[in-house]
């Protein structure tokens, strides 16, 4: 459990889900806006795929952490791991912000810790997966260090039906780790 505070001074508390907030994961999901909830992989407004995704949390299949502002959850991040020899060194990283809490920040707190998290598990390299409309979350990520591998046209379906190019950026801890600390050691903070 962390409290972290936005830019605007809204102090988050980023904690591991339980099953005690079912309720509110099952809202928030609801509460995501229609453009929002075409690019989930799952359709999370379902209570089974709540008590689910909270499980794997509890048995740390994957790593699921979420923000909240006072009692409403504003974000969830998760990081999947795999036990496939071939892709153990990999994670998989996701993000959700609520619309009211995109742009300030939220994601990118989420995903430094899910960072810290995969340096503790001795992962190698982080892998995130979206659609190409997605363009807020790739510029997050492209600010935190990850670079585009691929775009695969027409690879995926939307909640609509509509094919969209599945774009997979990655990003080496090393090389994560080595940007942070020559950002936190840059001479300019003064201005």
């Amino acid at each position: 459990m962390k409290y972290e505070s936005l830019d605007d001074g809204t102090v988050l508390l980023l904690r591991e889900p339980t099953m005690v907030d079912e309720p509110g994961s099952l809202s928030f999901f609801q509460g995501l806006t229609a453009a929002d909830r075409q690019y989930l992989r799952v359709d999370v407004t379902q209570p089974a795929v709540v008590q689910r995704r909270i499980a794997q949390a509890e048995t740390c299949e994957v790593y699921r952490l979420w923000a909240f502002d006072g009692d409403n959850i504003v974000g969830d991040g998760a990081l999947e791991f795999s036990d496939e020899r071939w892709r153990g060194h990999l994670g998989e990283m996701r993000v959700i912000v609520g619309s009211d809490y995109q742009r300030r920040g939220v994601a990118s707190l989420l995903i430094r810790r899910l960072f810290h998290v995969a340096e503790e598990r001795k992962l190698e390299k982080i892998v995130m997966k979206m659609l190409q409309p997605q363009a807020s979350i790739r510029a997050v990520c492209e600010k935190l260090g990850f670079r585009l591998d691929a775009a695969v046209p027409d690879y995926l379906k939307d909640e609509d039906g509509r094919s969209q190019s599945l774009v997979i950026m990655t990003c080496t801890l090393d090389e994560w780790f080595r940007e942070m600390k020559d950002f936190y050691e840059e001479d300019n903070w003064d201005g």
